[in-house]
């Protein structure tokens, strides 16, 4: 066009006009291929439903908004009127400003250009809740789409006159259509995560078509062969048959030079037809993988009298299959490492369509360590595909539904069986798409499931299947399905794998995996939502939610910690419950690791889940941001390609003892060689005790008993904290452990302190003026069960739980200095956990805490394992822990003990004043029964 224009200044003035029209027609002529109909859009809501009634589809609306976008977006709907409080309906997820669920109209006037004469005209809308249906100039186009997880496409070809102004209208309803989730949790249409949104999200354009295209082509590569089968469908509109010629040709993405080409003529009758082009490569083929997601272009082009087409479709070179028990990408092992994503945006309320956004997503994944997301009970946009292909993700796709009612409604079924032909269609070409599941957790007629899968297993070849990711389905779940590729599992007919039913019931022991559990299954298992373990709610959150969602939430739970005086404990609540989290996170990874037969995990998850009762069990926010926890390296040490394993028996030893370690390496990457140096160090407070170092080869996959580490503690004179770290030499890979090692001889002196577990005998004892440690027998204590392991998931959602979040301790505070521990549980902690009654001390005016549980924020009590205070001329320390039975087998106990009574022998020793000492006959008297421990399924 400058070159144009330079041209015409030379020119006459009639000239000039003859040009300028000339430019015109011919850019007329050659028209976009397509109108973007992003921008301000007219918009009705139709509450009651008499759009249809009135006409609406014959005019503009008063109102407008910005399309893509939602209502929400636009501030349109019934306003809440909610405000922050500690109940279900603040704590259930966040709050939506705006909420509509019903019709909404949408209105714009677009121009045709005069160059789409005698081409076909198709609108499309990227990501619609639920239903469409589309009129122009008034006229209705005889269609409906109702998909959930791809775009949805209108013909307007008999509708639009090129060179003229059209009005295109839109009615959507996101009211629900089908049965696919028990009360609304389905990722897909929820208020959980994200919002039932009304609008439209992504792409909103009309394409210009010739009437013989390229429609779907789907590509079908194998690097053994080195052939590439490409499936394409044409599109004949022309009432006709035509000759055409297709060609493919297949480049490396980003490069000119043809790698493989084909060509075919064809004679095509009218409608559709598919054409199957094989193409074999012609120079060496580079495969895409986590390390190296190399990718491929397929050019496609349709030529033949006065017309042509062309399409592009991005692939990459990947052979994913079971072999066994395992997964192997390119005839090469992997392990899943992975976490879910549950539609949580909690700025729109929606998913982005943008890739830059999912790049930032996967990229903070992969600094975690992470190579897989678990797409839970929903599909996301192209761009999520568009980013995991190019940075080399390994996605798992559900279908929109979690149902215990699965094969109850023949409208259902078929709509998933649509909707799964309208996933392959869509994404089916994506390398990072390997694996698909159903959906989460599904009941019902599971031979509907198994049929389902039957189909997509002879439709496409290019993924590995399951029926479920997981099931409580009675006399299933515990078992594969027959045709299931792979199995994602909570558990087996053997046993658990996952930590909920193993940390709170078995001593800590670092040499155990699931390999029992996990015998009999000759599939790959891949482990069901592992962690879901709560971490108290930040505070400071709260100014980032500047978008659709207002967090009452967490507002609630600011208002009750200010006014029971708790405010300033807030991010202390956070840190030390989340620092309990990334230990039991830690131990779940490398037990899966561990064990062979598991050939992946999924978290639930690295980052909060917004819904569900404000399930918040990330280490990230629900914006994937830092909650200031632990950070990316540091997880990463224990949840990367490659990371150095000990097994060893236990956290606690006595000096008498030696320590044990059997060294392994679980190798997934393709960049270490097979002989390398692992060097092993032994340290307390930042000195070296021992160290050493061993060769070994290995190989890719869980390379076990590679040497032994072999450490004497009787040099080990004090109570101390000891760290053991494995590293890869010459590498970033490395790993570490800490054991805590009491002294073997050590006796209970109790001095000037008198020990009692009677409360009567401590009141007459504190009028005499005396120092009493009173311990009430935990198992008849009124309180909280004493568990290790924290809230599990939402103490909202899963109510019938202790609800505890673990310690937050002054570790410097003297009542400590012979018993070393962090301001946070750790696992020399567990005994003492197992063996107390958590008591609730809200009432309790004066004094001290000492041992301070965190209760779970729906509660907000006041907790405690142990306090201390003045009672007249009395010094009172208070524990609820059992720290009288069986002391030289329960050697933490012991030390516990031993460092209580040396404070309290100490001028350290000073309490404050208990100002309500009646608190402690009428509160410490009060029976519980027998304390029963909760079972880890009974929260279900």
């Amino acid at each position: 066009m400058k070159v144009f224009f330079l041209k015409a200044c030379l020119l006459s003035p009639t000239s000039i006009c003859f040009a300028i029209l000339l430019n015109v027609y011919i850019t007329d002529l050659h028209a976009q291929q397509e109108i973007n109909l992003s921008g301000s859009w007219t918009v009705a809501l139709d509450a009651e439903d008499v759009g249809s009634k009135d006409h609406w589809e014959e005019r503009l609306f008063p109102q407008s908004l910005h399309l893509p976008g939602t209502l929400d977006d636009a501030g349109l709907g019934i306003p809440t009127t909610l405000k922050p409080k500690l109940e279900k309906p603040q704590l259930t997820h966040l709050t939506r400003k705006h909420r509509y669920v019903g019709a909404a109209w949408y209105a714009k006037e677009v121009a045709i250009p005069l160059g789409w004469k005698g081409k076909r005209t198709i609108l499309k809308l990227e990501r619609v809740l639920w239903n469409s249906q589309v009129w122009v100039d008034g006229k209705k186009v005889d269609a409906k789409q109702n998909s959930l997880i791809a775009p949805h496409y209108f013909e307007l070809t008999d509708f639009l006159m090129p060179g003229q102004t059209h009005r295109i209208t839109l009615r959507i309803d996101n009211r629900k259509f089908f049965d696919l989730s028990y009360e609304n949790m389905a990722h897909a249409y929820t208020d959980h995560t994200q919002i039932i949104w009304n609008g439209v999200i992504g792409e909103i354009v009309l394409q210009q078509l010739p009437t013989v295209c390229i429609g779907d082509v789907q590509v079908y590569p194998d690097y053994r062969t080195k052939r590439v089968l490409v499936k394409a469908y044409i599109d004949n509109t022309t009432n006709r048959d035509v000759n055409v010629t297709l060609k493919a040709s297949i480049y490396a993405k980003g490069h000119s030079n043809t790698n493989g080409s084909a060509k075919q003529h064809i004679r095509l009758r009218s409608g559709k037809q598919k054409i199957e082009l094989a193409l074999p490569m012609e120079y060496a083929i580079s495969t895409w993988d986590e390390f190296n997601p190399n990718l491929y272009t397929l050019d496609c082009s349709l030529t033949a009298k006065g017309l042509s087409d062309k399409k592009q479709v991005d692939f990459g070179f990947r052979n994913f299959e079971r072999q066994g028990k395992i997964f192997k990408l390119n005839g090469i092992p992997i392990f899943l490492r992975g976490t879910l994503e549950c539609n949580i945006f909690p700025l729109t309320g929606y998913p982005p369509t943008e890739k830059r956004d999912w790049i930032k997503i996967f990229q903070t994944a992969k600094n975690w360590g992470l190579n897989h997301i678990r797409f839970h009970s929903w599909c996301p946009p192209k761009a999520a595909f568009a980013a995991a292909d190019e940075l080399g993700i390994y996605l798992q796709i559900e279908l929109p539904i979690w149902s215990v009612s699965v094969g109850e409604l023949q409208s259902t079924t078929e709509f998933l069986y649509s909707e799964a032909s309208r996933i392959i269609a869509e994404y089916g070409n994506h390398p990072s798409f390997m694996l698909w599941s159903l959906g989460n957790e599904l009941q019902g007629r599971m031979t509907v499931l198994n049929n389902l899968v039957s189909h997509l297993q002879e439709m496409d070849d290019r993924r590995l299947y399951t029926n479920t990711s997981f099931t409580f389905e009675k006399g299933h779940g515990n078992r594969p399905e027959p045709n299931d590729d792979f199995f994602v599992t909570q558990w087996t007919k053997d046993g658990w794998v996952r930590g909920q039913g193993v940390f709170n019931d078995q001593t800590p022991s670092f040499d155990k995996n699931y390999q029992s559990a996990v015998e009999r299954i000759n599939i790959p298992v891949v482990t069901h939502e592992i962690g879901q373990y709560a971490v108290y709610p930040n505070i400071n959150e709260i100014v980032k939610y500047t978008g659709v969602l207002d967090p009452l939430n967490f507002k609630a739970i600011q208002g009750d910690l200010e006014f029971k005086g708790m405010l300033p404990q807030a991010n202390d609540f956070l840190i030390s419950s989340g620092k309990l989290a990334v230990i039991l996170y830690k131990e779940e990874i490398e037990r899966a690791l561990k064990t062979k037969g598991i050939s992946g995990f999924q978290l639930l998850d690295l980052h909060d889940f917004p819904g569900q009762g404000t399930a918040l069990v990330g280490l990230l926010d629900a914006f994937w941001e830092s909650k200031g926890i632990i950070d990316s390296a540091s997880f990463a040490r224990f949840n990367s390609p490659v990371v150095p394993l000990l097994n060893f028996e236990k956290a606690t030893y006595q000096n008498t003892e030696t320590f044990y370690g059997q060294i392994a390496v679980s190798n997934y990457s393709r960049h270490i060689g097979t002989n390398q140096t692992l060097e092993w160090i032994i340290q307390a407070d930042n000195q070296t005790l021992a160290s050493g170092q061993l060769q070994t080869e290995l190989h890719v996959g869980l390379n076990e008993g590679l040497g032994n580490i072999k450490f004497p503690l009787h040099n080990i004179k004090i109570p101390t904290r000891i760290k053991v770290e494995l590293r890869l030499k010459d590498s970033k890979y490395r790993n570490s452990w800490h054991i805590w090692v009491y002294p073997a001889n050590s006796g209970v002196v109790y001095g000037d302190v008198k020990y009692t577990r009677n409360v009567d005998e401590a009141e007459r004892l504190l009028k005499q003026g005396k120092k009493v440690l009173l311990n009430p027998d935990w198992k008849t204590l009124n309180g909280l069960e004493g568990k290790f392991v924290p809230v599990f998931w939402s103490p909202v959602h899963f109510p019938k739980q202790a609800g505890t979040m673990g310690l937050l301790l002054n570790a410097n505070d003297a009542v400590f200095n012979k018993f070393p521990t962090d301001n946070h549980t750790d696992w020399q902690w567990w005994d003492l956990h197992c063996n107390s009654t958590t008591m609730i001390i809200d009432s309790l005016k004066g004094g001290k805490s000492l041992v301070q549980m965190i209760d779970n924020f729906a509660n907000n009590r006041k907790l405690a394992l142990a306090f201390e205070g003045r009672v007249g001329q009395g010094k009172l320390l208070v524990t609820s822990i059992d720290l009288d039975n069986k002391l030289e087998e329960r050697i933490v106990a012991k030390q516990l003990l031993i460092s209580i009574l040396s404070y309290m022998n100490s001028e350290a020793f000073s309490p404050s004043e208990i100002k309500n000492p009646e608190w402690l006959k009428q509160e410490l008297h009060k029976r519980a029964g027998k304390q029963e421990k909760q079972d880890a399924t009974a929260i279900y």
